[in-house]
């Protein structure tokens, strides 16, 4: 046994050059969560003989894995705006569930008419093709977002808010269809009989079950979280971010209790909590943020770990060839189906359909068969498949992103969030607000004291460009300056008013 020195400073080690190694993503055009991914492949590769980390216990890497999707769903919920999504929620609801099954079915289906060539001797089972294609059924959208953000690109019209709400949603989907697969599997290895067909239909109600128990699990504990942090009153402040990770924990543990889905809860509970206002909500969005990067690089270095590069090579091309026929077949299909009706246009389904790429999700879903090696011994064989699938995926579809967004004209400038000098808290001591008011056309050339704006409201900052203006009376407005304004939440919504207001 290795000193916890020893351990903690590898531990930290492999953190800080994943960390790192995000700067080199935008050099090289590839999401870093895929660089994460290989610090951990390198780590625990088989190259470096006894040098090398190992995670034999597949039950603690799901345990890690799934505490760590606990969080990274909670933060995408979180920044989640309703505002955003309304125009997009069937559209993606539809893609995040009709589109997953779709997407497993045809992808489990062809891979096994495939394993009939690459695996004569031992032919996959169509219920284990059919969990190799649910595992792999799920979108990673941030990684779609690392490689436009580096760029400073960002997607016209509907397409950001579709697909972040499609990735977000569409994980716990997965997580369902995979579930159920593998109970299947594991009936028919242990009973040595083929399932009737007539109960994979059990899906649609064990699908509505869990759904809705995760739903309203989520719905109720994010309310409840808001009226506790309203009413709490910490004498510490930092009590307020202990408790937020309470209630992540307690609300996948809840939502798991009862028998619903805990990542449909907790992303349920973040929309909740990020679309209404109370105590320290913006503090909490940027430790909720910074949470969720430290675990997807825990994340994705421990399945990097988990992986034996030389296994992964055996499988290489029935996983390309799955692989390809998800990326060009698959998601295409089913995206058509999806949005046949819809009001995209034809590149703005073209492009929906190219960028599914497979994230962390897929891999880590993938221990669950692991976990349950002893009774389904081609766990480790799906294991390889899943993980080479996932690697050409990000490195096809994340190479070419941004050529063929710009190539469908659907690429446009990404406008950065510049870092704020001034920071506001809701501590709830005070009756104040802090608000960022874009500057309307019909304002522009005239002085501040011009807008006339109400008493209780205070000016701080105007936003123009790339740089912070300090305001006063006689600064002229430009075209695209946003004001900073503090005042009683009264007096910013009547400012927002006056701004609207044709100019006398």
């Amino acid at each position: 046994m290795e000193p916890l020195y020893a351990l903690l400073g590898v531990f930290a080690l492999l953190m800080l050059i994943s960390l790192l190694s995000s700067k080199l993503s935008g050099i090289i055009n590839m999401p870093c969560l895929l660089l994460f991914l290989a610090v951990g492949l390198a780590a625990g590769s088989d190259l470096l003989g006894k040098h090398q980390i190992e995670i034999s216990d597949a039950t603690v890497a799901n345990y890690i894995g799934s505490v760590a999707m606990a969080f990274i769903l909670f933060s995408g919920g979180f920044d989640t705006s309703i505002q955003s999504v309304k125009s997009v929620f069937f559209t993606g609801g539809i893609l995040s569930s009709l589109g997953v099954l779709m997407t497993a079915l045809f992808s489990g289906g062809f891979a096994w008419v495939l394993s009939t060539v690459f695996f004569p001797d031992k032919q996959l089972s169509y219920s284990s093709c059919f969990l190799l294609g649910a595992i792999i059924s799920s979108t990673d959208a941030a990684a779609v977002f690392s490689i436009l953000r580096s760029r400073s690109v960002s997607l016209k019209n509907r397409l950001q808010p579709l697909l972040e709400f499609e990735s977000g949603s569409n994980d716990p989907m997965a997580t369902l269809l995979t579930l159920f697969m593998l109970g299947i599997v594991l009936r028919e290895k242990q009973t040595g009989m083929m399932v009737p067909w007539q109960e994979y239909f059990m899906i649609f109600p064990y699908f509505l079950w869990k759904m809705s128990i995760g739903l309203a699990a989520g719905y109720l504990l994010g309310r409840a979280a808001v009226w506790l942090y309203n009413k709490i009153n910490f004498e510490y402040n930092g009590l307020y971010y202990a408790l937020g990770i309470v209630m992540v924990l307690l609300t996948y543990a809840t939502a798991e209790s009862i028998t619903g889905n805990g990542f449909m809860a907790v992303y349920t509970a973040g929309m909740v909590m990020g679309n209404r206002r109370f105590v320290f909500h913006n503090g909490l969005g940027r430790f909720y943020d910074g949470l969720a990067w430290i675990m997807q690089v825990i994340l994705f270095t421990m399945l990097g770990v988990l992986a034996v590069p030389s296994l992964v090579w055996t499988v290489k091309w029935f996983g390309f060839a799955v692989a390809l026929f998800l990326m060009f077949v698959a998601r295409p299909l089913a995206v058509g189906i999806c949005m046949w009706r819809s009001s995209f246009t034809l590149r703005e389904r073209l492009l929906t359909a190219w960028v599914g790429l497979r994230g962390g999700a897929p891999i880590m879903l993938a221990t669950f068969p692991l976990m349950n090696a002893a009774v389904f011994p081609e766990a480790d064989l799906l294991f390889n498949v899943i993980f080479f699938i996932v690697l050409t995926s990000v490195l096809v579809q994340g190479m070419t992103i941004m050529p063929l967004a710009k190539l469908l004209d659907l690429a446009g400038p990404l406008r950065k969030k510049l870092r704020v000098p001034l920071t506001f808290e809701e501590t709830g001591d005070a009756n104040s607000d802090f608000r960022e008011l874009p500057i309307p056309k019909s304002r522009i050339g005239q002085s501040l004291k011009d807008l006339h704006l109400p008493m209780g409201v205070l000016v701080l900052l105007i936003r123009r460009d790339d740089r912070f203006v300090v305001p006063r009376g006689d600064t002229i407005l430009e075209a695209d300056d946003v004001l900073t304004l503090m005042g009683t939440p009264e007096a910013i919504r009547q400012s927002k008013d006056q701004l609207s207001a044709h100019p006398m």
